[in-house]
């Protein structure tokens, strides 16, 4: 991907914010319990800044667990998205680059589905900064669970038409994590969460639209692709109830107390 089409796609969203927060899935329990875990301490009343927040889907789980959040937003459309839905939690204009958070003022950085649109160079020196020492950098993604046969089908028709970047997903998780931070200097603990929803054909086709390998493409290639998959879907799943299934790969790291 070059820099400008991963820019254009990185904006992309805001335009989108509606559909996103309407349609992409949310996170399973067991993943804040691994969190909670591998972080060693509870969410309840950390310190927690949830940056490249988007619509709020994590934020607002990571509140229900009783932390004491803020979210970090580059984009005003996704950041407007947030505040109609979620009018209690802060949130702020910023981005990984450049955080606008004190030195030491985090016991938490969370980053869900949004690390890699950060540049490593000057991220994890950011999340570095702004951790206290013992502090947690939390990445993740809910990926397609591509040994499901529909779904590994999906994704191979989406890269044959858009040559949407899969590789990532498709090498697993060494290669996430390397990408992660490729200087070396945080260590990631990985595990994994295998969940599923139940969802209408409509929904899930309008999940797949707000990413933003179709929110560049336009509307008339988006929505050409859109219908036919329609077919394809309705094919698998006569009734037209969709089981998405996701895999959530988790990398957490610590810093020296």
């Amino acid at each position: 991907m070059t820099a400008s089409s991963h820019t254009a796609r990185a904006h992309s969203f805001n335009a989108a914010a509606a559909q996103y927060a309407a349609n992409r899935p949310s996170y399973p329990p067991a993943l804040f319990d691994l969190i909670e875990d591998l972080a060693g301490r509870p969410l309840a009343g950390a310190r927690v800044a949830d940056i490249g927040a988007g619509t709020g889907i994590a934020t607002a789980l990571l509140a229900a667990r009783g932390a004491n959040v803020v979210a970090v937003e580059p984009g005003e459309g996704m950041a407007s998205e947030f505040r109609r839905a979620h009018p209690l939690i802060p949130v702020v204009r910023g981005s990984g680059n450049a955080l606008p958070l004190a030195d030491g003022s985090a016991d938490l950085l969370t980053y869900a589905q949004a690390w890699h649109w950060t540049d490593t160079t000057r991220s994890v020196p950011e999340a570095l900064r702004v951790l206290r020492p013992g502090g947690s950098l939390a990445l993740w993604w809910n990926t397609s669970a591509l040994d499901v046969p529909w779904i590994d089908a999906q994704t191979a028709r989406i890269g044959r038409r858009f040559g949407a970047d899969t590789v990532v997903d498709r090498k697993g998780s060494g290669l996430r994590t390397a990408l992660a931070d490729p200087s070396g200097r945080l260590e990631f603990t990985h595990r994994r969460v295998r969940w599923s929803r139940h969802v209408p054909v409509d929904t899930h086709l309008a999940n797949i639209g707000s990413h933003s390998v179709f929110l560049v493409q336009g509307e008339r290639s988006a929505s050409a692709f859109l219908t036919e998959e329609r077919g394809h879907l309705l094919a698998v799943f006569p009734d037209g109830i969709v089981e998405e299934t996701y895999v959530v790969e988790l990398l957490v790291a610590t810093t020296p107390s």
